[in-house]
């Protein structure tokens, strides 16, 4: 195979493989969880797959629920094309006029869903950062989108509240998908729980696509690609 064809593919397929999940319909499985929990909830991160690849799951939705080795078919919404293109329809909290979001800075309720799926993914982005803090982490998760829901009077919930107001828009929102059971994808009971996953950044893409390439080039020269 001629190199700087293989070179195009690999490309190809590196950066254009998570685009491909985007505002479609997939097939998820619930795998597990890290072993967090509040002594009533375990908390995020969640481990599952997505089309038989592996992801981390991060829970908005403490309204409904999930289980070990789950199976369903959801939608996969890209934040930052939801918020180019103001189409949250196919998400849980950006579909039903009125939901229940709050405003984290006025503490206001306010029918923004954009906003509030930023502040949600800022939220996800800390957790890695604050392993010791993943219940309050999770409460804040869970507050966005069910005001009051589990952080009630929770001095260590409401810092993370206030923090994902002020420092929602520092995130790459193309970095963040939400993934919301089919049919239907409203608010009500007995649906599969709603997770926001953060797919590899640029930046790890380009690392990993050169690391093929050097890769590539090695076996090149020991011959074993052909021109």
């Amino acid at each position: 195979m001629n190199l700087g064809r293989l070179l195009g593919i690999l490309a190809a397929v590196i950066f254009l493989a998570p685009l491909a999940k985007a505002d479609s319909s997939v097939t998820m499985v619930f795998n597990g969880v890290n072993g967090a929990n509040d002594g009533q909830y375990y908390v995020s991160p969640y481990y599952g797959s997505m089309n038989g690849q592996s992801v981390v799951l991060f829970c908005d939705d403490i309204l409904n629920e999930v289980g070990i080795n789950q199976v369903w078919q959801a939608q996969v919404t890209n934040l930052g094309a939801a918020l180019a293109g103001g189409n949250f329809s196919q998400t849980r909290y950006g579909s039903a006029a009125g939901s229940a979001i709050f405003n984290n800075t006025s503490l206001a309720y306010y029918d923004n869903p954009g906003m509030a799926y930023e502040e949600a993914a800022w939220l996800v982005s800390q957790f890695a950062a604050n392993p010791g803090d993943l219940v309050n982490l999770q409460y804040a998760l869970w507050d966005i989108m069910n005001p009051g829901a589990r952080g009630v009077g929770n001095l260590d919930v409401q810092h993370w509240l206030t923090m994902a107001g002020q420092n929602y828009q520092s995130i790459d929102p193309y970095i963040f998908e939400i993934v919301t059971n089919c049919n239907p994808t409203l608010q009500g009971p007995g649906q599969v729980q709603e997770f926001i996953i953060r797919t590899p950044e640029p930046g790890t893409l380009a690392l990993l696509l050169c690391g093929l390439l050097a890769i590539a080039a090695r076996l090149f020269n020991r011959g074993r690609l052909t021109t």
